[in-house]
Order: structure tokens, then sequence, then C-alpha cells
């Protein structure tokens, strides 16, 4: 499958490129308390070693804004703060963050966004626009009457619009909604209307598992329809398993190309070797790996090579021993209990021949077109701007 980035401007994070010919870039938010400095940095720390690339953190009062200067000072990634209702708080952080998100239903009146907007332009930091479905304004709400894909997009188009009324550009966009098809349909509805890069992420998504299942399927979906620069995967659950899943996502469209791709047979009846707990050690014990690598753990001999013929390395047992091979070729038996251990030492000595050769962690790009719609309908937005209705609708 072909994937054709959608063409957007680029705006810079910190030290991270968000759109244009940018790799989408993986985020997370801490899930701990701001204005406790020491496990916030803690939770960044794992952040950044699981690979996470822009940091967030909520921003809920003064005491919070103050400990930014202290945390930004430990982190290597950039920083980006969470501001909600108070705009003074926007105006504390942006002295110190690599980007300001604020969303448009609850900062207030426009004076204040105003004064965000001045802060962040004087230190040359981009603003995020960040619609929610559960913080709509009430005028938008009451127009359409629930928090629909239309209305999230009307939202974010206001705020746009009206920030380019005043001279800036420097933004990117999100309009999240819990529901995989409104935040779908949302996103579709902006990105084809607008060519500021978006942060995708279906919020409020659950669970570990329930979470990256619909994260996986939303965020999937519009990647391979070329829409989104940056992500966030919403799990009621450690940060670090948002990056993880992130990552996951992009490096199965191909997007991507970063650490230890495990395959693993699905197990069977025929399988005489522990495949899932070997699966999950090897992902547990090759988590600091950046280099791509595909690697193969198969629990059948006869079958294992044939299976596994397409990854970098792998193994194969059964009946009491195993086969070490790389590229679908036979390298040498090894005795069961010395799988595992010689797996990991040959994948860790694979990965460094191939970062010696320049082979770091890899990106992929698309050079194809990608056609903005021809709006559908006549229905406009409170600013007149054209909002086109998906065919779909009723």
């Amino acid at each position: 499958m072909h994937i054709s980035r959608r063409k957007t401007r680029q705006i810079t994070v910190g030290t991270v490129k968000v759109g244009g010919d940018a790799p989408v870039s993986v985020q997370s938010m801490c899930s701990t308390d701001t204005r406790d400095v020491a496990a916030t940095v803690e939770q960044i720390r794992q952040l950044e070693t699981a690979g996470c690339e822009i940091i967030r953190v909520a921003v809920p009062d003064e005491e919070a804004a103050k400990a930014l200067p202290k945390i930004k000072a430990a982190m290597t990634v950039p920083l980006i703060a969470d501001i909600h209702f108070d705009h003074r708080l926007a105006l504390q952080a942006a002295q110190v963050v690599d980007c300001v998100r604020i969303n448009p239903g609850n900062i207030g009146a426009w004076w204040k966004v105003e004064e965000v907007i001045k802060a962040v332009n004087e230190r040359g930091i981009p603003l995020r626009v960040g619609v929610n479905g559960g913080s709509l304004e009430r005028h938008v709400l009451e127009k359409y009457g629930w928090p629909s894909p239309e209305a999230l997009t009307e939202s974010a188009l206001s705020a746009v619009h009206a920030l380019e009324d005043v001279g800036f550009t420097n933004m990117k966009v999100s309009l999240k909604a819990s529901d995989v098809h409104h935040a779908i349909d949302a996103y579709w509805l902006f990105a084809h209307q607008s060519d500021y890069p978006l942060h995708i992420g279906i919020t409020e998504a659950g669970t570990a598992m329930t979470g990256a299942v619909k994260s996986s399927i939303g965020l999937g979906y519009l990647l391979s329809q070329g829409i989104g620069d940056t992500l966030r995967v919403s799990l009621a659950a450690d940060p670090v398993e948002e990056v993880k899943v992130g990552f996951e996502i992009l490096k199965s469209l191909e997007l991507r190309h970063r650490g230890i791709n495990v395959i693993a047979c699905p197990t069977c009846g025929r399988v005489e070797i522990d495949v899932v707990r070997m699966a999950n050690e090897l992902e547990k014990k090759l988590g600091h790996i950046k280099t791509p690598l595909n690697v193969s753990v198969l629990g059948c001999v006869v079958n294992g090579i044939g299976e596994g013929k397409e990854a970098d390395i792998g193994i194969a047992g059964g009946e009491g021993k195993g086969i070490l091979f790389k590229k679908g070729k036979l390298v040498r038996k090894v005795p069961m209990e010395e799988l595992m251990d010689t797996l990991i030492q040959e994948v860790e000595q694979l990965a460094k021949e191939k970062e010696a050769e320049g082979n770091g962690a890899a990106v992929a790009h698309n050079d194809g077109e990608w056609e903005p719609l021809v709006p559908e309908s006549g229905q406009r937005s409170t600013l007149g701007k054209e909002i086109p209705v998906l065919s779909n609708k009723q």
C-alpha cells in the first residue's frame, strides 16, 4: 500500500519538525502531578528511553507553572504545556516550554487568546489549538445540538481563521473525540480544508487493550489516508505504553521503522516451546534497541525457517532442540536451554553492525499527491467558510 501524505505547513516544536516532509512524531503526556518535579522528571526519563519525541504536561495552577523550568532543564525532548481555563498560566508557561496547548472552548474571551499569542510570538514557539468533543463552545453546541464531527471542525476552523486574522500561523491543530467514527470524520473534514499540521488522537480511548485497539483503528485509518503529522495514543495506562503502541501503529503502516519488530506464531497444538513467554521476554529485553530489526520466534522447527524467512534473525524450536536462522538460512543448532540467550546476544550484535553501517532508525517518505476535497455542500460556518458534509451522513 502506498501512502500519500497530506501536504501541510511545517512548524518546529523544540528540536522536532512537525508537518511538511517531517516523519510522523510520537507524543505522550505525563500522568504525574506536575507540581511533583521529581516524579515528573522520572516519568519523562522513562518516556525518553521508550523513544517519546514530544512530551506534554498538565499545568492546572500556578504551582505547576512554577515547576516547569526545573522540569524543562532535566529533559532532552521538547516540552508542551497543557492549559485549560486560565490564560495566565499559558503566559507563564510560554516563557519556558516549546509549545503551548490551549482549547478555544474553555480559554475564555478573545483578548485572553491575543495575550497568549503575543507571549508565544515573543519566544517564537508554536501554539496547539486543541479542540475536544467534551468542551466545545456553547454557540457551536447549540448550532449542531451535539459534539458532531461538523461541530468539532467548525470550532477548529473558527479558531484557526481568528488566529490568521491577527497574523498568527505558527500552529498545529487537534480535533479529538472518544468515538472513533466521530474523530475520523472530524479530522477528515478539517484536513480537506486546511493545510495546518494535525496532531491526531482518540481521546479517552480506554484501558491498555481497549485504548490500543480503538487508537490503532482510528489513527491507522487516518494515517493510511495521509492524515496526521504527530500523534498520541491516549491510554488509561502507563504513558510508556502509549509510546510503544504509537510506534507499532507507525511501523505497521511502514511510516516509521524503529526498534525490534517481533514476529511470533499465534501458537497451536504443534508448538513445543513457550512462544508467548519468549516473544514477550524479547520485547522487554530488547526494548532499548532503536535499530529497525525483524526478529522471529516460531515454535516449529520444520516450518520455522520458511515462516520466518522475511525476518532479519530468528529462532525456532521443538522436540528438545532449537535453531538460529538469519534471513531464512540456518546458522546453527542451539540447545533449547541456550536458545533465548543466544538470540538476544545475536540481535544485539546485529543491531551494532547495522548502526555501524549507518542504518539507524529509518523513516519512510512518500511523495504522492494529496488532493483537497471539493466541497459537496453549500453549508457554511459562522465565518462563512464552506464545511463539506460527508456523503454517508444523514
